[in-house]
């Protein structure tokens, strides 16, 4: 016979990326970026960086220890924000 699975709800586990509670290791809020990932950003995902809440978080890694922020309103010649990497204790989490 074919190698099918035998019900539906298997074949939609092997498809469907499961639903974390957990941040992932590394994220990017811009979308040239290839750890840019949109629909965990549509879900709400905030950083708390040396203890306190930040909200200009561009890109954050977890395992190597730093996030990148903007640098006020400055601009590179190509029109995109300058960063800043920071180094310290990151601690992601969901907003909702």
């Amino acid at each position: 016979m074919s190698e099918e699975p035998e019900n539906q709800t298997e074949a939609a586990a092997e498809t469907t990326p499961a639903i974390t509670d957990t941040p992932p290791d590394r994220l990017s809020a811009q979308p040239r970026s290839q750890f840019y990932d949109g629909a965990l950003l549509d879900r709400g995902v905030g950083i708390i960086f040396e203890g306190v809440e930040r909200h200009n978080v561009d890109e954050y890694c977890v395992s190597e220890g730093w996030v990148k922020v903007t640098a006020g309103n400055s601009r590179d010649r190509y029109g995109q924000p300058l960063t800043i990497k920071l180094k310290g204790k990151v601690e992601p989490f969901f907003k909702s």
